[in-house]
């Protein structure tokens, strides 16, 4: 059951963005799911779920568990591959682009399904829980921008 509820969350996390999932992964020195609990955890307190929303979330999402994991392989081992492309000792900007390329379809692909996902989570939705998102949205892009305007900050100094 819990495991169900955090598919649930990951979807909603997946909705939003995600960016607060990797804000707190990145600021935690837990293991990365259990961040990723922690924080889907969070998500589903800020949003007030009820217990007939969380229901309804779940059987959305685990009827996309298979596209949901295809997905999130296919973008880790893209992302491998990039990594590997950039340190190769043969590397060239073609390779990387290639291999950047990738990284960009597997993106395309994961917005797609969370369109699709939000599309159907959305009507589950009160208008409060809506604006809430939004609310979390913002606090993300503002976390992103922060983040980008700290680059470095440290050279600087």
């Amino acid at each position: 059951m819990k495991n169900k509820f955090l598919i649930v969350l990951a979807a909603t996390v997946l909705a939003v963005g995600g960016l607060t999932a990797i804000k707190a992964s990145a600021a935690s020195r837990e293991k990365p799911h259990h961040a990723r609990n922690r924080v889907m955890e969070r998500i589903a307190g800020k949003l007030d779920l009820t217990a007939e929303q969380r229901k309804e979330i779940r059987g959305i999402l685990a009827g996309e568990k298979n596209t949901l994991k295809a997905l999130a392989s296919r973008s880790h081992e893209a992302r491998a591959d990039l990594r590997a492309a950039i340190r190769a000792n043969d590397a060239t900007e073609t390779s990387v682009r290639a291999a950047s390329a990738k990284v960009s379809a597997v993106d395309a692909d994961l917005a797609v399904e969370r369109m699709k996902l939000f599309e159907k989570i959305k009507p589950l939705l009160t208008e409060e829980q809506l604006k809430k998102i939004s609310e979390l949205e913002k606090r993300a892009n503002a976390f992103a921008e922060s983040a980008i305007d700290q680059i470095g900050s440290s050279v600087d100094n």
